[in-house]
């Protein structure tokens, strides 16, 4: 979802020799929209497709370095993606947002797999197939989800019109990277089926897509039909063009695409009935395959050899799993134990695992529904929102994070009795992924579905089936099945039931299914008229503008950051930090979920109080307030995201500090040599990623990088300095350290080798300065 990877495979026994990763420059946009910093309704999610072919550039050729062979050796490529992800094209299939006439139009972007606004269609579609009986529709379980083809398609139609008239195809991105690599369009068989509602050679018909709205009914025949290649089979050879982007031989074989949980299936081998694969991630992706047809009530769908030929292929999903786990830690989990994991040495994910692995089942006495994004099986409903029930005044950070864990676990136990009731029976489970890593999760979900576990030998699942798949295209194997059984690695039984907690976990997951029914099955609505009311107050721009809607006290507090910010931005100034209208400092108001920032290219002396913007902390301008009518500085969903993910931080400051700057040009971070630095930032400065001015991947990487970190600055490659601190003020001074130490060490590297402060000198040093220098301030950040 957030980067492309490449591997290199050797095809006689699935040795995985190199790999490389880029993460995509544009990240996903789900708050404002890159080109313009628009804001985007809630629910959206979208990518630019260049991002993906800078990982063909970048990351391939990479990878072929980290092996250290021959490129010439190599006899074909095979590819995998996250689907349901449609980019739309024109007829050479260039996407629309690279046309510059669409290039601010949201729908010209490609809309990601998680983009779930198109429910509403979603929900036309379910009640017309019902309503007359539609073939198709059993073979989805009943219902087809606001990811897939045709509900984003329709979205499109009546949202923008214009482009979809402009669209000649509407594209899965697993098949537009192959036809970046071969210029052939060829459409896969895996995503035709599960997502483009392909049944037997058929789509839905024109009479029943024209009864959705009359403009859609020619969808299917003018936007997606076109010739499907088989698993396995071979899409085209490597254009020219494409070889010199990889450094790969032109004319080698590049196998039709597939995506990314279904290619996993022969990594593992696992393609036999009854093995169910769940590709564990930010979502999890459930796979299995069967010698029967059968209606499984919530599958995301069925396809006849949608994952190998000669099986019917299941999948089933849950819409959030490792982003729910993300989600807490970054936003839920309180600063002492951040602090405390760095100081043992552990993720905060690991530190929360230790707190919480030896209680007794149901020792904390909680019970959590996992759809913060959504339910995808078995109820099918991106409308259904995350819940815990039990909080007391006692309960814990580390207990609300192992029920979650085991919320994602029961919904998994939904899904596959849900299988083992429609005659479909799992008799061994298989997880891939990066969260089989867990190794108490692992335990958590083998109690709760009282079935033994595998796990595929390698940490890259769904490249290594990739692999295999171009191995069958090339020739080197005669199909997925026998490729698989020499490529594939798989750890049999790893993790066991305990017959003691599972009968715990039986007792909470009857209070799970209560809850999962009188919420998810239209008992109680309140998820949806939360979601609604959401929407509205969005389309309203929030009726109760102005400050009438937070109180006097906050609108004083409002008044006094205005000021502050207005005063550090000539700090900036006389600092000599910025020039012209570049750089910008924000502030945290107390007391409130806002901040104040500067308004974008305005000159440094016209700032004033009245002209500052206030911002709530989802980057949305608030109206009706002073300086509201102008357009925030284009780092504000930078800043934004920093004080989501960062509670402890009351200010930003962003600058073009000349040597600052020319450290992050050079992607350099600058070393401790100075006992000025040792001090201020306890070390070193660090590089963050390369990021897009605009929306918020700037701020993820400051997160990224400064989470767990001393410093309170950072240099963004090929951008400049950011700095945080416990408010504006002591922001602004870290910016003014960071040019004084990138000045002094620049100088020093160039009348000789730079002499490294030992670790210990500096912890010291640290210490001193944060708790014994001057007049101590509470609060500082560390």
């Amino acid at each position: 979802t957030l980067s492309g990877r490449a591997v290199v495979v050797r095809v006689s026994d699935g040795a995985e020799l190199g790999s490389a990763v880029l993460d995509y420059p544009h990240a996903v946009m789900d708050t404002t929209l890159q080109a313009t910093g628009a804001k985007l309704p809630p629910e959206w999610a979208l990518q630019v497709p260049q991002d993906y072919v800078a990982v063909l550039k970048s990351a391939v050729p990479a990878a072929l370095a980290s092996a250290g062979i021959d490129p010439a050796r190599v006899i074909g490529i095979g590819t995998d993606f996250t689907a349901c992800t449609m980019v739309p094209v024109i007829a050479d299939g260039t996407p629309l947002n690279e046309l510059p006439e669409y290039a601010d139009r949201p729908h010209a972007y490609v809309k990601l797999w998680k983009h779930h606004s198109a429910q509403p269609q979603a929900d036309r579609i379910n009640d017309l197939a019902t309503s007359r009986d539609e073939s198709w529709l059993p073979r989805y379980g009943g219902l087809i989800s606001s990811e897939w083809e045709f509900a984003k398609g329709l979205q499109l139609l009546e949202e923008d019109p214009e482009l979809y008239e402009r669209m000649d195809h509407w594209v899965e991105a697993a098949d537009w990277i192959v036809w970046q690599l071969t210029g052939r369009y060829v459409r896969n068989a895996c995503t035709a089926g599960y997502k483009g509602i392909l049944q037997d050679g058929e789509y839905p018909s024109e009479d029943f897509l024209g009864a959705l709205n009359p403009a859609f009914s020619r969808f299917a025949l003018d936007k997606v039909t076109h010739e499907i290649g088989q698993l396995g089979a071979s899409a085209g050879t490597l254009t020219a063009e494409a070889a010199t982007w990889t450094g790969l031989p032109e004319g080698i074989q590049v196998a039709v695409g597939n995506v990314d949980a279904h290619v996993t299936v022969p990594a593992a081998q696992a393609v036999n009935p009854g093995q169910m694969v769940a590709i564990m991630g930010t979502s999890t992706c459930h796979v299995m395959n069967s010698d029967r047809l059968a209606v499984v009530p919530g599958m995301c769908g069925v396809v006849d050899g949608g994952i190998v030929s000669g099986l019917y292929g299941y999948e089933a999903g849950q819409s959030g799993v490792g982003d729910i786990f993300a989600w807490y830690v970054n936003n839920q989990v309180p600063a002492r134990y951040v602090e405390d994991a760095r100081a043992l040495g552990r993720s905060v994910h690991e530190h929360l695992t230790e707190l919480v692995k030896d209680q007794p089942v149901g020792g904390h006495g909680l019970v959590s529904l996992d759809w913060h994004s959504g339910n995808r099986s078995v109820l099918v409903d991106h409308e259904l929102s995350g819940l815990v029930i039990g909080t007391t005044l006692t309960t814990r950070p580390e207990e609300i994070y192992r029920a979650l864990l085991e919320a994602t676990a029961f919904g998994t136990r939904t899904i596959v009795e849900a299988f083992n009731a429609s005659g479909v029976p799992v008799t061994e489970f298989i997880v891939a992924g990066g969260l089989l890593k867990n190794a108490f999760l692992m335990q958590t979900y083998s109690d709760i579905l009282r079935l033994p576990i595998s796990t595929i030998a390698s940490d890259q699942g769904p490249a290594l089936g990739a692999a295999i798949h171009a191995a069958v295209a090339a020739g080197a194997y005669p199909d997925v099945r026998a490729a698989g059984e020499k490529m594939g690695k798989l750890n049999r039984n790893v993790y066991v039931p305990n017959e003691a907690s599972s009968a715990a976990y039986d007792e909470l997951f009857q209070e799970y299914t209560q809850l999962h029914d009188y919420f998810g099955r239209g008992e109680n609505d309140v998820m949806h008229r939360l979601k609604a009311l959401k929407r509205r107050g969005h389309r309203s721009g929030n009726a109760d503008v102005g400050m009438n809607a937070y109180g006097p006290q906050i609108e004083v507090a409002v008044a006094l950051v205005r000021a502050e910010i207005t005063r550090l931005h000539a700090e900036l100034f006389s600092n000599g930090l910025v020039v012209w209208t570049g750089g910008n400092v924000s502030g945290r108001v107390p007391g409130a979920d806002l901040f104040v920032i500067k308004p974008s290219g305005v000159d440094y002396a016209d700032l004033a109080p009245e002209n500052m913007i206030l911002c709530d902390l989802d980057s949305n301008v608030i109206p009706g307030t002073p300086g509201a009518d102008r357009s925030p500085s284009s780092d504000t969903a930078a800043h934004a995201y920093v004080y989501r993910n960062m509670p402890d931080v009351g200010g930003v400051v962003h600058t073009h500090s000349t040597y600052a700057t020319a450290w992050a040009a050079r992607n350099e971070a600058i070393p401790c040599v100075i006992t000025a630095m040792a001090d201020e930032f306890g070390g070193p400065i660090p590089v963050g990623p390369f990021a897009i001015i605009g929306d918020d991947s700037i701020g993820r990487g400051i997160v990224e990088t400064l989470t767990g970190h001393r410093s309170r600055a950072v240099l963004m490659a090929n951008h400049g300095p950011f700095t945080i601190g416990k408010d504006a003020r002591d922001a602004v001074k870290a910016a003014v350290m960071v040019e004084d130490v990138a000045r002094t060490v620049q100088l020093a590297r160039a009348g000789g080798d730079l002499v490294p402060i030992p670790q210990e000198s500096i912890d010291s040093l640290f210490d001193r300065y944060q708790n014994v220098y001057g007049q101590v301030p509470q609060g500082a950040l560390t």
